[in-house]
Order: structure tokens, then C-alpha cells, then sequence
């Protein structure tokens, strides 16, 4: 990641600074979609609703620096796997997520707006991101077959944390990607654009590492964190219910997927006229 930053800076530093320069603000909507221990290989059966909304600053007709704030909507599901670990273990979980991201923009091509040859350029970027997310899981709240309710999953330490030392529901990560930008006119544009982040955290599907200690994490958070920890029963006559059996991979974080559509409109430059005398 440092070394994208490294390159961005020393490409944009050989540019005419004289250039195009200003700010735009844009608004997109899209999909998104989750990868990690409940969908492990990449699997595009859980896509959610994304959109949001950015401001961004052209230093010149190559380099940018975009600030957004984005929502979307991510989960997954054990039943939707092959692997017959995953069936037994039969988790599942929906989030929603806040996601807010700084990234630099590298246009491939010149791109200035309102032009008739450089009206278009694909580009790459690379940022930080801050992001809240909530994972919930969904169960038979009345035994009766019927899943009729969701359940916040962090505070019952389903892994066997103590209370208080629950995973933070705000993390960061590393934000990546690329697009396609097409300017129609000086004022408005349309772009389309793919962006990744990857996570400093892995749980946010609630799942990480190993099952807990179940006597104990029944005397720590209740009935209800037992049975949302070890769903095996649903699918077993009898839950497996051994501690220290893998319930996740701990070795790789999560991360979640975003591509959407933006309308976007330029300012143009904002500059103080010059005096003649």
C-alpha cells in the first residue's frame, strides 16, 4: 500500500500542474457484497444494496484526492456453501455498514472536463477507510421452525469474550480499486467504479477463531449466546458443543466489495482573477 502511494506521488509530481483543477461532489448507487469465514471462496450469493456520496479535489488531470461516506448493506450464510463443515456449522449473519474513506486518484489518461479528446480515463486509487458495522444473526426465537428474529451478536461474545472486551464495532482497514471515468459535458460526468477494502478486523461476521468454553460462556452471557455460538444442533440431532473445535480462520481478516454507478458534477476552478494595472 505504501508503495502505491509512493508511485501516485512521484507519476503526478512529472505533471503540468497548470492543468485542470477543482472540486467535485457526486453521489452513487450499487451493490456490495462480504467475503470472509461464512464465505470463504469468493462466492456472489449474498449481494446487498450500496450508495452514497463524495467530494473530490483535482490537483491536475491526473491526480485526485476523493473523501466519501458510504452505506451498504453485507451478510452471509453457512447454507449456501458446499464445504459440509460449513453446513453443520451453519452460522449466519446480516450488517450494516457506515463506511467512511480518503483515497488518491491516478488517472491513467489526461482527463479533463468539457473536453472533446480527454473526456475520458480509467484510474486506480488507494486509501484508508473507518467503517461501524453490527453484525446480527438470524434465529427460531420460538422453536417453532420459524426464523422471526435478529440477534446483535457482539455483546454475547460468542468466541467466549468477556464482557467489556467485546471486538470494537468501529475498525479501520486499507481501501483499494479502480473505474472508469466519461465527463459529457465541463459540469457533469459519470463514472464506474470498483473498490475493496480489506479489514483490520476479522470479525466482522462474528466469526474468527475457536468454539468456547460453553459452561462458561453460558454463565458469562446467557442461553442465547450458547445456542448462536453452536448452531450445529439445528442441523445434528444433538449440537457438537466441544471447546476448542475451529469455528473460523483467524489467519485471514475479512473484507467487503463495493461497485456502483456515480453522477457527478464539477465546480471548476476557483481562482482569483488577475490585475492589470
Amino acid at each position: 500500500m505504501k508503495k502505491i502511494f509512493i508511485i501516485l506521488i512521484i507519476i503526478s509530481s512529472g505533471i503540468n500542474l497548470q492543468a485542470q483543477r477543482g472540486w467535485e461532489v457526486g453521489g452513487w448507487l450499487g451493490t456490495s457484497h462480504y467475503f470472509g469465514d461464512i464465505n470463504p471462496n469468493f462466492q456472489l450469493n449474498s449481494l446487498g444494496a450500496a450508495g452514497g456520496g463524495f467530494m473530490r479535489f483535482n490537483f491536475n488531470n491526473r491526480l485526485a484526492f476523493k473523501m466519501g461516506l458510504n452505506y451498504l448493506s453485507i451478510g452471509g450464510s453457512d447454507k449456501f456453501s458446499d464445504n459440509t463443515f460449513q453446513k453443520i456449522r451453519n452460522l449466519n449473519f446480516r450488517s450494516k455498514v457506515l463506511d467512511g474513506v480518503g483515497q488518491f486518484e491516478f488517472n491513467f489518461l489526461p482527463y479533463n472536463h468539457g473536453s472533446v479528446k480527454e473526456f475520458y480515463t480509467p484510474y486506480v486509487f488507494a486509501g484508508i477507510n473507518v467503517f461501524r458495522f453490527n453484525p446480527q444473526a438470524h434465529y427460531d426465537s420460538n422453536g417453532d421452525g420459524t426464523y422471526d428474529t435478529w440477534a446483535d451478536l457482539n455483546p454475547l461474545g460468542t468466541e467466549g469474550q468477556f464482557k467489556g472486551e467485546e471486538y470494537y464495532l468501529v475498525q479501520g482497514g486499507l481501501a483499494y480499486g479502480l473505474g472508469v471515468k466519461i465527463s459529457f459535458n465541463f459540469e457533469w460526468s459519470l463514472e464506474l467504479e470498483f473498490s475493496s477494502r480489506y479489514l483490520y478486523t476479522d470479525f466482522l461476521d462474528d466469526v474468527s477463531g475457536n468454539y468456547p468454553e460453553f459452561d462458561d460462556l453460558d454463565a458469562l452471557h446467557g442461553p442465547l449466546a450458547v445456542e448462536l455460538s453452536d448452531r450445529s444442533g439445528e442441523i445434528l440431532p444433538e449440537p457438537v458443543r466441544g471447546s476448542g473445535r475451529q469455528r473460523g480462520n483467524a489467519e485471514d481478516n475479512d473484507f467487503y466489495a463495493m461497485m456502483g454507478i456515480s453522477v457527478v458534477y464539477y465546480f471548476g476552478s476557483i481562482r482569483c482573477p488577475n490585475l492589470s494595472y
